[in-house]
């Protein structure tokens, strides 16, 4: 993982000033010149990864892997993990990934993607749920919303913040705003004064929104129920370009920054269990309890960084 280099980025960052006057429908041509994060998907398996931070949250989030449901065989389940895993071992052993890179929005390159594992969770009142990739390398959360004039296509419906009763635009002066590291004020069509985002990763996959807050809904850690967390801040992604699959529909940032999910959520330790690739069996992430809690199907010791 790297992290983004502010110096090497300010000679480029006209697109950010251009960024807060042009309108929405005219943002996709803007050529975005920006160094990356790796949008590499760090899956440390049966690991507990810890934060400083404070109260635990009884919190569960059911997971699939990506290609579950399509109707592959065995043996393209397989080919396609191989391909993934070659492709996030070539880029780490590559040094730099490339600074700038021309983004055609909405465009989709065919590449097998290297997300593996979806989390299920759902935003707002009532809830709309979404399926994200999770990503313990970035700490972005996000997902497309509606309106949408350059978004990869998806099967579920984009999220729409005119339908949640909760939701609210984050202001450009926000603590959390300022955690970005490339934000504007929004004008004209955005909104004023509106926290405008582009977050970049090194695959040259991109996502430009708003930073929003809304009430996300988890399965309860220690019941079969739901539990609802208030005021969680969010990308909404209305010009989304990389390497995606219409099963997810964004990304959930796992990482230690604070606009992370666990990081928003208080907890200071999470664990994950996978199933097999070619297993039916939903696998589980758990939000600030032991592992010893979780009584399901599949098991595993968690130990801690």
């Amino acid at each position: 993982m790297r992290v983004p280099e502010r110096e090497a980025v300010s000679q480029q960052l006209h697109t950010m000033q251009e960024l807060e006057q042009v309108p929405m429908k005219q943002l996709q041509k803007i050529p975005l010149l920006l160094l990356s994060f790796e949008k590499i998907v760090l899956l440390l398996p049966l690991l507990a990864l810890t934060f400083s931070c404070c109260d635990a949250a009884a919190l569960k989030l059911h997971a699939n892997h990506a290609d579950a449901g399509r109707g592959l065989s065995r043996r393209e389940l397989l080919h396609r993990m191989a391909v993934r895993s070659k492709a996030r071992a070539a880029r780490l052993l590559s040094g730099r990934a490339p600074a700038s890179a021309r983004v055609d929005p909405g465009a989709y390159t065919g590449v097998v993607p290297d997300t593996e594992y979806l989390v299920h969770l759902a935003i707002g009142t009532p809830p709309q749920p979404v399926q994200l990739t999770l990503d313990t390398g970035s700490d972005l959360v996000w997902t497309q919303c509606r309106p949408c004039p350059a978004c990869f296509a998806q099967t579920l419906p984009y999220f729409d913040p005119s339908n949640s009763s909760t939701f609210g635009a984050l202001p450009c002066d926000s603590p959390m705003c300022d955690d970005l590291a490339w934000s504007s004020c929004g004008k004209q069509n955005w909104g004023n004064r509106t926290c405008v985002y582009v977050y970049a990763y090194a695959d040259n996959s991109i996502t430009t929104g708003s930073l929003d807050a809304d009430t996300f809904t988890f399965a309860a850690g220690d019941s079969s129920g739901e539990a609802s967390v208030p005021g969680l801040a969010f990308g909404c992604g209305i010009f989304n370009n990389g390497i995606f699959t219409s099963n997810e529909t964004g990304i959930a940032g796992f990482g230690r920054g604070a606009l992370s999910l666990p990081s928003q959520l208080k907890v200071d330790n999470f664990s994950h269990c996978f199933t097999t690739i070619t297993g039916s069996e939903p696998s589980t992430v758990l939000l600030g309890l032991p592992a010893d809690l979780y009584g399901g199907a599949v098991q595993s010791n968690t130990s801690r960084l």
